[in-house]
């Protein structure tokens, strides 16, 4: 917005009075993917790389392919706990083989087994070059110098887990572009890594704007609100694989917005804001924007989360995102999230396909974005159903805490049905 001759403070009886003769320019309509193919020019993929050790790894971004150092299996070894033993030996019962040692995992002994002997094996552990089979131990009367076996183990390998076949030494167990999961990262120690080449982390600046807004602890008085959009914004892009720096909510002041920027945006990979992005008397990121840095803002055919708008400060891109919790956390995972994976190099978020549990209606010519709740249904089906009655207003920050999806709504549609299909995005 243009700057005030002085900015309200609650209580002072003041009004803040706007600049007169700045109208903001008619703004282009975008559909969404319009305008997400805008942003997602305003970054290019980070080709750099650094070794990070495994336990710092959770949620890095793999920038080469991870190669298994040896086979997995490595060797031979046993499925399960029982007698490793020569299938000629049990082919036909009854069976009395003579037991001539144990084998925990993790022995390195090869017993030279002959005709009618065998060893008590436990899971994982190498059977020995002269078993080729292995027979549960529930399958006989557990003995220990010698066996009685009830059952024939199946087949000739029977029970036995052999050497490569997960995959050979020198495969490629995760590729460059994965973000390192629990089980991905499971994997990657398994074929003996100790650290890998990642993605740097972004780093994004963050901040909400607005007179209305307190800070954390801080009292609110009449026409004040508590301050949530950095730290759900804050939250999300961890999530994402960023590094975050969080700033303190900003009053409708140009100058401190530009002060702000000036101190954040050359160290930041990007910058995000909240608030100011719309056509109002007192839309300070707007007109900041506009008048210095070629801001370029656009009324975007979603619901919520019409105005918002781009620009770059110091080089440095800055996306300014809607005011409204609801909307801004919303427009994040449209818009942002593709942002941060095209930087890392990364698959953009999957979508699923869902069923809505109940019908809602949209509004016309928009595209919709809804907090959902999912569920299986008895026939295995997945089911969505708004997180709030009143859908997606965008005041209503309470579906955020219930949340674990959102529905992509198309702007063709005017009403949702129970029954049809949806696009979900899932959002942990």
């Amino acid at each position: 917005m243009p700057e005030h001759d002085r900015a309200a403070t609650p209580g002072d009886g003041l009004v803040a009075r706007p600049r007169q003769g700045l109208t903001p320019p008619p703004r282009v309509r975008l559909s969404v993917a319009e305008y997400r193919a805008e942003l997602l020019a305003l970054v290019e993929p980070d080709h750099r790389s650094e070794r990070v050790a495994l336990d710092e790894a959770q949620g890095r971004v793999l920038a080469e392919d991870v190669l298994a150092a040896t086979a997995n299996p490595a060797f031979d070894n046993s499925a399960m706990d029982g007698y490793a033993v020569r299938y000629a030996d049990v082919s036909e019962l009854p069976a009395r083989l003579q037991v001539v040692g144990e084998l925990p995992a993790g022995s390195s002994w090869d017993p030279d087994l002959g005709p009618g002997e065998c060893v008590l094996i436990m899971t994982a552990a190498p059977l020995p070059t002269r078993a080729d089979t292995v027979g549960p131990l529930e399958d006989t009367d557990g003995g220990r110098d010698w066996v009685e076996v009830a059952a024939t183990p199946g087949a000739l390998g029977a029970h036995v887990r052999r050497s490569g076949e997960d995959y050979p030494a020198g495969a490629v167990v995760a590729v460059a572009g994965t973000r390192l999961a629990p089980g991905s990262l499971g994997a990657v120690a398994t074929a003996g890594a100790t650290a890998v080449a990642a993605r740097p982390r972004p780093v994004v600046a963050v901040c909400a704007t607005g007179d209305e807004l307190v800070d954390d602890g801080a009292e609110l008085g009449r026409g004040r609100l508590h301050e949530s959009n950095s730290h759900a914004l804050a939250a999300a892009l961890r999530r994402d694989g960023a590094e975050v720096v969080r700033g303190a909510p900003l009053p409708d002041d140009a100058a401190a917005l530009a002060r702000w920027l000036d101190a954040s945006a050359p160290g930041a990979d990007l910058v995000l804001l909240t608030g100011g992005a719309s056509v109002g008397a007192h839309d300070v990121v707007r007109d900041l924007l506009t008048a210095r840095a070629g801001g370029v803002f656009r009324h975007v055919m979603v619901q919520p989360g019409k105005p918002q708008g781009w620009a770059r400060w110091a080089g440095t891109p800055v996306v300014a995102l809607p005011g409204n919790p609801l909307s801004a956390t919303l427009c994040y995972e449209v818009f942002v999230r593709p942002l941060l994976a095209r930087r890392l190099g990364c698959p953009p978020p999957a979508s699923l396909v869902a069923v809505a549990a109940s019908g809602w209606s949209c509004p016309p010519g928009r595209a919709q974005v809804v907090p959902v709740v999912l569920a299986s249904a008895e026939d295995g089906r997945l089911l969505a159903r708004p997180a709030h009655p009143r859908g997606s207003a965008s005041h209503l920050a309470s579906s955020l805490a219930s949340a674990d999806a959102i529905a992509l709504v198309g702007e063709q549609v005017e009403q949702v049905a129970a029954g049809d299909l949806l696009e979900v995005q899932v959002l942990a």
